[in-house]
């Protein structure tokens, strides 16, 4: 009598996927890149002294093969800076790569399971799946069937030996109907964003990057504006996210929602929302005479009526905002539970870990269709 085969785990000791010596200093390297806001010179001197303590390199290929090989493959280029001298800086083609990286970095790992994770109360006809499944009903549209399962099932019910397909093996996959969204994603770049020794710019970048990868490359419909404020508040093209760098500013929130608001109000998609990621109070505004009031001291009532009437406008204008907090700021949270009744909107306090994860949840859920 043959030993009967039992279905199970094998379990064995981790292999690393092997990695060319260009490739694992790559990896380090789009890292660095990042950290020092697009500087290469900087990104290398870093790469040499982590090449010191762990040998990143080998004694066939060194850190100046690697800068060779960056050149050939197309991915840095001399160029001549403003004061005349020779320098070397990244190409557009490092610059998608970064923002792939940050994608698959953090986004990656979010993949639907297969029962779904999108709770709503009606599904139906739609142009996007949703990853849930459930059985064949009458009137489904015939290429909502999910083959593999409907098979499977089939295998599972009827036996293998002489295959058999009912309906009541077939398997549909739910869709769900979503409209197009227009999102505006505010990062604050106040000094407070690289004190106390602790970097929140570079995780806020990273997670800009992943956003706009995934907007551009899985809802090409949607868009997608980034704006930056400090001081003042100005929009920056998706290319430059790597250079973004803090500067010596206060806060001035309002701006940066007056400059939100007036780029969704151009927008044709039904659907607008605002995401701000800030770790501190609003502190300045700027006057109508082009002063700026700036009280880094608590909560000036002047400063921040001027953003609740903000919040209230943006809801008016039905664009819900919905505010990461990534520092525990007690004036901070004040003052964002007030703004976000203003707009009944949302306010998560995520810290930098959990930042992505947040953001991409709150993107996926508010792209469902609202009816209004």
């Amino acid at each position: 009598m043959s030993e009967q085969s039992r279905a199970g785990f094998r379990f064995k000791p981790y292999e690393k996927p092997f990695q060319t010596p260009f490739e694992v200093l790559f990896e380090v390297f789009k890292e660095l890149i990042v950290h020092t806001s697009g500087d290469f010179d900087e990104a290398i001197d870093w790469l040499r002294e982590l090449d010191t303590e762990y040998k990143l390199s080998t004694p066939d290929y060194s850190i100046d093969d690697f800068i060779e090989d960056l050149k050939k493959k197309g991915y840095i280029q001399e160029d001549i800076g403003a004061n005349g001298e020779k320098g070397t800086r990244i190409t557009a083609k490092t610059e998608r790569v970064i923002r792939q990286a940050a994608l698959d970095q953090i986004f990656g790992k979010l993949k639907k399971a297969g029962s779904g994770n999108h709770k709503t109360k009606s599904k139906g006809h739609g142009d996007e799946h949703t990853g849930d499944k459930r059985a064949f009903q009458f009137g489904d549209s015939i290429d909502k069937i999910d083959l593999t399962e409907s098979i499977k099932n089939a295998q599972i019910n009827n036996g293998v030996d002489g295959f058999k397909l009912t309906e009541n093996d077939l398997v549909v996959e739910e869709t769900q109907l979503k409209a197009q969204m227009s999102t505006v994603l505010m990062i604050d770049i106040s000094h407070s964003m690289i004190l106390y020794g602790e970097d929140r710019i570079t995780p806020a970048k990273k997670v800009a990057m992943a956003l706009t990868e995934l907007i551009t490359s899985r809802y090409p419909k949607d868009t997608i504006d980034i704006l930056v404020f400090g001081n003042d508040a100005w929009t920056i093209p998706i290319k430059e996210l790597p250079y973004l760098q803090v500067g010596p500013y206060h806060t001035n929130t309002v701006a940066g929602l007056q400059l939100a608001m007036d780029i969704l109000r151009r927008k044709r998609n039904t659907n607008k929302q605002i995401f701000m990621i800030t770790d501190g109070k609003p502190s300045c505004v700027r006057e109508r005479n082009g002063d700026y009031y700036k009280n880094s001291n608590g909560l000036d009532s002047y400063i921040t009526d001027k953003c609740y009437n903000q919040a209230a406008q943006a809801r008016k204008l039905h664009i819900p905002i919905t505010t990461f907090m990534i520092a525990s700021d007690p004036y901070l949270q004040q003052f964002v539970n007030k703004f976000t009744k203003a707009n009944q909107g949302k306010a998560f306090y995520t810290g930098l870990k959990g930042l992505g994860e947040m953001i991409f949840e709150d993107y996926e859920n508010n792209r469902k269709k609202r009816i209004r």
